[in-house]
Order: structure tokens, then C-alpha cells, then sequence
């Protein structure tokens, strides 16, 4: 496995992984976040996953008082390279497929439409695009629960609006570039809106409050506005 490794002040090492947000540098993030999960080092505070980055937080108090004369960050680069140089890749986690059902534009997607002509489609088309492809979670960010997901065609991208919003609805669903997401909490934000589900992806009192974590597969899926209410989701 490639990576470099950098100091972040003096309690945090960056482990880096790649230029690019694609499959394998996501692999490797998956990886090493399980690797960590599952055998976490004795210094290690906590860790926190990224598109191609996992920074590590330790203790250097520790690490002082149990190693002598060794600095704390050279310390954690030889244990890093001990533990990652042989880790594999594509080690088994559990993929989760999760469906998210969309009621996509008018009163829920205001920039279907320009989406559409922007790319030369109909919005029937930007549906259709948008709903045949699978999506992998690459990292939960920006708001509590946000999904950032790779995978949408580059037929329906478009860039991020040139004033953005004060304040969007909650569990909308977004384009912005080559990507697409989904807004759990209400709030301001510059991503094309096409639909909305009404499915909850943050419950802040839940055990798990994130619906969504790094590495699950995401489904859209087209429903009625009649639907939409059945399932719960609110008006306007």
C-alpha cells in the first residue's frame, strides 16, 4: 500500500493516500479504518476518515513515558509502517446497500430543470440517469450525516450554484460538480437541488444517529409525491 505520512501539530500524524476520489484510494481509507477499529494502538486517542486521508490522533504523553529516547511522532511513523506495509487492501467489511427513495423536482427539486438543459436532457432523463446508477458513501461530512458519494454520471453534473442558498430543507438531494448528496439538517448550502427523500439520515438521539456510513452502497429511487407523504415525509 502507498501512502505518505505528515505531522499535524504535535498529538496528530496524517496518513495520505492518494490525489484523487476514486474507488481504490477509498479502498485504502476503508482499510486502514478498519485495521484501526479493530486493533487500535495503545497511544492512539481516536481517528477520523476522509476522501483519501485517515489522521490519527495520540497521546505524546504516553508515548514519552513507556519509549525512551524516541520522539512521539517518530514513534507512531515506525509503528504506522510496521502495521501498514503489509495490510491488504481489499480486506472483507460489510457492504450495506441501502435504497433512498426521491421525490424528485418541482416543489422538492427546484434545479432539476436547469440541470437538465444545462447538460442538453429533460428533467424525465436526469431522473433516469441519476436513479440507474450505484453510489459508494466515501465519507460522512460537512453537516452531521452528510453522505459524499461517488459514482453519479457526468452526464447530469453541473457546477455549485454562484450564490448559495441561507437555508435548505432537510433531506434534500443535491448536485454539485460530478457529485451528488443528500442534506440531512437543514442548512445553507450552494448544491443543485433535484429532489427530496423522506427518509431521516440524522437522528441525533439515536444510538447510531447517522442512517449512512463510509462504504455503504446507495440506491435512488423514484417515487410519487402520494408516496412521499405515505412514507412520512412532510409537505412543502
Amino acid at each position: 500500500m502507498n501512502y505518505t505520512l505528515s505531522p499535524m501539530g504535535e498529538s496528530a500524524i496524517i496518513i495520505e493516500l492518494g490525489n484523487e476520489l476514486d474507488l481504490l484510494t477509498h479502498q485504502k481509507v476503508q482499510a486502514i479504518s478498519f485495521y484501526l477499529e479493530n486493533h487500535p494502538f495503545r497511544w492512539m486517542i481516536e481517528y477520523i476518515s476522509a476522501f483519501s486521508t485517515v489522521t490519527i490522533f495520540y497521546n505524546p504523553l504516553e508515548i514519552m513515558n513507556s519509549v525512551k529516547g524516541e520522539l512521539p511522532y517518530q514513534f507512531v511513523c515506525n509503528e504506522l509502517h510496521e502495521a501498514l506495509s503489509d495490510l491488504p487492501v481489499n480486506q472483507h467489511t460489510e457492504t450495506r446497500i441501502v435504497e433512498i427513495p426521491v421525490c424528485y423536482g418541482e416543489q422538492f427539486g427546484p434545479d432539476l430543470e436547469s440541470v437538465a438543459k444545462l447538460n442538453g436532457l429533460t428533467a424525465d432523463e436526469v431522473v433516469q440517469i441519476h436513479t440507474s446508477a450505484e453510489y459508494t458513501v466515501y465519507m460522512i461530512g460537512f453537516a452531521p450525516g452528510f453522505p459524499y458519494l461517488g459514482g453519479m454520471s457526468e452526464k447530469i453534473a453541473a457546477p455549485r450554484l454562484p450564490s448559495p442558498r441561507l437555508k435548505i430543507p432537510e433531506r434534500t438531494v443535491g448536485i454539485a460538480g460530478k457529485q451528488t448528496g443528500i442534506y440531512p439538517i437543514s442548512t445553507p448550502g450552494g448544491w443543485n437541488l433535484i429532489g427530496r427523500t423522506p427518509v431521516e439520515l440524522f437522528q441525533p438521539n439515536a444510538e447510531t444517529p447517522s442512517l449512512l456510513r463510509a462504504g455503504d452502497k446507495i440506491r435512488f429511487k423514484p417515487i410519487s409525491y402520494q408516496e412521499y407523504i405515505e412514507w412520512g415525509g412532510q409537505e412543502g
